[in-house]
This record gives C-alpha cells, structure tokens and sequence, in this order.
C-alpha cells in the first residue's frame, strides 16, 4: 500500500474525501480523484459505558457523553459531515443542553463537529495550542492535505495549559495536556466517578498510529507524554481510544511498548546515515506487525512516516 492509497483507507477515521469534495485538499498535479464516502452508511451509535456515560462511535474519533441533570458534556465531536447527526444523538440521549465540548487534539476527525454546537452556545474546551491550530490554516503534510481556519463559533473559547477541569452537576472532567505526541494539541481527559479515562488519538488501539509530525507531533514526545497518560489511569480504569475498541490499561502499556520498540529500532539506523529505501529493507517493525500492522498505516509507512520525521527534526 502506498500513501496515496493509506489516504484513502483513512477515510475509516475522518472522511478526508469529504473535505476533498469541499475543495479543502491540497491540489497536487497527477495527484488521484478519492472517492467520497457515503456517509449515510456509516451511522452514529451509542453505548451505554455507565449510567450518565456514553460512547458514541461512528466514521470519526470515539466521543464520550456525560448526561447530568444540569445538561451534556460531550469529549470530541466527529467530522463535519455527521455534526447534525451528532446532535440529534445527543439529543436523543438528553433534553437538556450540551454545555461543554472538549476536543482532545485539533484533527477533523475530533472538531469537525464544533461549529454546530458552538453555534447553540456550547462553551468549546481545548488546549491552547489546539485553539490556536484551529484558528489557522494547518496541514496534514504526510497525506499532503491543507485545511482552512475554522470559523469563529468552531473555536475553543475557554483553554487550558498543563492541566484543566470542567465541573458538570456530579461529574468533573479533568484535563491533562501531552505536548508533542500525535501533535502539539493533544490532551487526555479523566472521568473519576466513572473510573474512565478519554485518550484521544495519544492511543490507536489496535494498530500504528498517525504520527503528524507537521503539526508538533514527536515520536519521542509521544513515548514521554503516554507515562502521563498512564499516570491518570488504575488498575480498572475503562480507556477510550482516538480510534479503537474500549480499552482497559494494559492494552494501552502495550501500545507504549510497541511505539517504544519502533523508536528504539529505527533511531540507531538513521543514526548510521541509513537511507529511507535501507530502512524501510531492514523491516524494523516486523516482530510488530501481526498485532499492529494491519490498520490503515501499512509497516512500511509507518516507518516512513517515522523515518521523514525524525530526520526533519535532526537535520
């Protein structure tokens, strides 16, 4: 698989066609028509993880829902195409007002929901520098995909550094901020009285992961950031993945081994002057690739992708 046809696998994850369709991708000569999806055949669904807590999955990232009394809080909130969608979700689920959103990281797959609910006057959380990555023109260079400013009512307007929390009736929702991971924006959100932990995509269960290396992600930063993670999570803690099943801890300690052996065994090769073509050969994922290597990243783009950003920040 190569990455154009990565690209269009990742339509799984966020319908990057749709913003294609919407003349948000970059027009590249000799770069190929992708498909757009029908989103109609990809619905919302909803589970009930607690009393008061719901995942919502569907073409997106995972979303959590907390239902008070008092309104709805929701963690994410999809693509653009599946926003109105959403909200009748959500209003299925509650009559009352979501009162906050809180996006983990800055991807289309996590905000692209934002403008509808800012627009009913939700209160949008993030990251500082999600906001700020939000508010201006960003791409995703790996699939070489530019996106536009988004518009004002799409915009966190409260932030937070290092740590943050939201209180809603009974439920507090504490933030943590991870810099340099999957990218610069990146924040993981604690549920205490549900023992539930929202990961957001700093855990791909299940297989490789986008390193977005053009947006402040960092490998290294990743494998740092992931200890954080950890530290917020028991020994019966549910975790939420960006993208994935429901998880439990050691599914997540086995994702920071997996990225921890991936670094440590394509680091010494591009410290040795080895090319791309020698370290993609030297197939350093292999003894990974049965559990991880079967998602939208194929090994050798993940090594790819690994490779391109590692030199990019040595050089």
């Amino acid at each position: 698989m190569n990455r154009r046809t990565a690209l269009q696998s990742f339509l799984y994850f966020g319908g990057l066609a749709a913003f294609e369709g919407m003349g948000w991708a970059q027009d590249k000569p000799g770069r190929p028509k992708l498909p757009t999806p029908d989103f109609s055949k990809i619905p919302l669904r909803s589970q009930e993880l607690a009393p008061g807590l719901h995942l919502i999955t569907g073409p997106g990232g995972n979303i959590a829902a907390v239902v008070e009394p008092e309104g709805v809080a929701l963690i994410d909130s999809n693509i653009p195409p599946k926003a109105a969608e959403l909200k009748a979700l959500v209003g299925r689920l509650s009559d009352r007002p979501v009162r906050f959103l809180l996006n983990t990281h800055w991807h289309f797959d996590h905000a692209g929901g934002n403008e509808i609910f800012g627009q009913s006057g939700t209160v949008i959380v993030a990251h500082h520098n999600c906001r700020k990555r939000l508010a201006t023109e960003q791409t995703i260079a790996f699939f070489d995909m530019k996106f536009p400013p988004s518009p004002k009512p799409a915009l966190p307007v409260v932030t937070f550094g290092d740590t943050g929390t939201v209180n809603l009736g009974d439920t507090v929702i504490e933030a943590v901020y991870v810099p340099s991971a999957h990218t610069d924006t990146d924040a993981a959100y604690r549920l205490p009285r549900f023992d539930v932990v929202h990961a957001g995509d700093l855990f791909f269960n299940g297989f490789y992961p986008l390193i977005d290396y053009s947006t402040g992600g960092d490998i290294e930063g990743w494998i740092v950031g992931l200890k954080k993670v950890l530290e917020m999570a028991g020994p019966k803690t549910q975790i939420i993945p960006g993208h994935g099943p429901m998880s439990k801890k050691s599914d997540l300690v086995a994702f920071l081994e997996m990225l921890t052996q991936v670094r440590d065994r394509i680091k010494p090769l591009i410290e040795k002057g080895k090319s791309l073509q020698e370290v993609i050969a030297a197939k350093p994922t292999q003894p990974l690739d049965d559990k991880w290597g079967k998602g939208v990243l194929t090994p050798d783009l993940f090594v790819q992708m690994i490779y391109e950003g590692m030199t990019a920040k040595k050089s």
